[in-house]
């Protein structure tokens, strides 16, 4: 579904419309926001659902969500109203209540977990071979089709594989699926719950749900009224931002965009990545080329290297110690704008917990993502494609702008060593998806990736793959290639590496 315009996708950017329009005009809070319910969802006709009132509680749930409150509890008799915390969100600073990624139960739809089924496509041949397959007899014959008894199957797929009219269907939670670390599971009637000491909110789940039943929390209401507080904001966009808000928008029409929304200023995150990529380099030159450790894991991606840090504590040591892109880039502008809030607009659910996390101090006031966005200026009726640019974006290299794609982490890595460390051999590895790197990590415990630099990607494809982009992953992935071929420079500068030393010292 990545890339198709849906009705899910549509309701979601509906909504990001609308709270950012009660943010930007509403002059009595509460009750603007109690209707919103009426006004998304017309009595007339519930597009969505069989029932005009559950579609109005599931939109009531996701307003609350996208104002960065919590559901409310369905298994109460009196779970409170719309608005209930209303006056603890609106505030001008960043504001999250956890976990971050939630099921709406209400909008949940039961999906199988794990089922294979006989549909009406099934012949009733005569060689019945899915019955002489199946090691459990667990197929019989009814009426001339064949049935599978639940009770004796044992899910290992030989009568599928086996039918020659592609007969029986496997049937799988699609949010479970998308999930490779198992953090999906069932209530009591068969609705999906998160495991939030699993989940590492990548947010494949929500992205992969045809019913939309998941949804992450969003911090674009109280980002605006930081905007109109009149406080100096200033947005670093990551580089898979290219592309994302219409075929025709240049990077110079973005720029140009975000100001006009009301940022005092725009910073490529590729800054920060070209940082990390020199003293990435310098790191796996001095370190894992020599010995003296294994093998190197990359941190830019939160969720693979909470994963790693989770399910391979072992591994910890490992881990890149340098500043994210996000994090180097955001005490670059605070050093040159000590009195500036800063803003990090992704692709990534996920980066709204790193810039929570206490561990690193992250410098970064808020997070939204480019579908979060692409709600604010249409609250505000910008419209990026009629925009006249103004600006330049002209700042980052090659290396740091390729960052948005899997692989081109490791691949600047690479280039640097290659330009400044000629004659050191390389070994590059990289996983996509979270299925792909606990596959990768388990061979580097057991002593196969020695020597390697592991880049690992959350979302298969990487950054441009994110729970928060708005195109087709392949689009996004020509936009990014071709905006980093407009960089003036492949690689940085040696000087780069001493900038990051010395804003880690900060």
């Amino acid at each position: 579904m990545r890339g198709i315009d849906t009705p899910v996708r549509q309701r979601r950017r509906r909504v990001f419309k609308e709270v950012a329009n009660l943010a930007y005009n509403s002059t009595n809070l509460k009750d603007d926001m109690e209707a919103l319910p009426y006004k998304i969802v017309d009595y007339e006709e519930s597009e969505f659902w069989e029932s005009v009132y559950r579609d109005r509680a599931i939109i009531r749930e996701r307003i609350r969500l996208a104002m960065g409150m919590s559901l409310r509890p369905e298994n109460r008799e009196h779970p409170g109203h719309l608005t209930q915390g209303l006056e603890e969100s609106n505030i001008d600073e960043k504001y999250y209540e956890p976990p971050l990624m939630q099921v709406i139960p209400s909008a949940c739809n039961a999906c199988p977990e794990n089922r294979y089924e006989v549909t009406s496509s099934c012949m009733g041949c005569l060689a019945h071979p899915c019955q002489s397959v199946c090691p459990k007899g667990a197929i019989s014959m009814k009426n001339g089709k064949s049935v599978i008894d639940q009770e004796k199957c044992i899910k290992c797929g030989k009568c599928r594989e086996i039918c020659p009219y592609d007969a029986i269907c496997h049937k799988e939670r699609p949010c479970k699926a998308a999930c490779g670390i198992g953090a999906i599971t069932s209530d009591h009637v068969g609705r999906a719950v998160i495991d939030n000491e699993k989940c590492v909110s990548c947010g494949q789940c929500m992205v992969s749900c045809p019913f939309g039943a998941i949804a992450d929390k969003s911090q674009i209401f109280q980002l605006i009224r930081a905007m109109q507080s009149g406080r100096k904001i200033i947005a670093q966009v990551a580089p898979a931002f290219a592309g994302q808000f219409g075929p025709k928008v240049t990077p110079e029409m973005f720029k140009t965009a975000l100001k006009e929304l009301g940022f005092a200023d725009v910073y490529e995150t590729a800054l920060g990545a070209d940082m990390g990529c020199m003293a990435e380099a310098e790191h796996y030159v001095k370190e894992v080329a020599t010995g003296k450790q294994q093998f190197a894991l990359t941190s830019c991606c939160p969720s693979w290297s909470v994963m790693a840090k989770n399910l391979f504590p072992e591994t910890i040591d490992k881990i890149s110690n340098e500043l994210t892109p996000m994090v180097a880039t955001a005490r670059l502008i605070k050093q040159e704008h000590p009195d500036a809030s800063v803003v990090f607009i992704g692709p990534c659910a996920s980066k709204k917990l790193e810039a929570s996390r206490r561990t690193v101090r992250s410098d970064v006031d808020f997070v939204i993502t480019f579908e979060e966005l692409t709600g604010m200026f249409e609250a505000k009726g910008i419209l990026l494609d009629e925009i006249k640019a103004m600006d330049e974006m002209k700042d980052a290299t090659a290396a740091g702008r390729g960052y948005g794609v899997a692989g081109g982490v490791a691949n600047a890595i690479k280039e640097c060593i290659e330009k400044y460390y000629p004659g050191t051999p390389v070994n590059i590895q990289h996983a996509e998806s979270l299925a792909e790197c606990k596959k990768a990590l388990l061979l580097a415990k057991a002593g196969k990736m020695n020597g390697c630099l592991i880049e690992g990607m959350a979302c298969p494809g990487g950054c441009i793959a994110g729970a928060g982009t708005n195109i087709a992953i392949p689009v996004a992935a020509k936009a990014v290639d071709k905006f980093k071929n407009e960089a003036e420079k492949k690689v940085p500068d040696e000087s780069v590496d001493q900038e990051m030393v010395e804003l880690e010292k900060k």
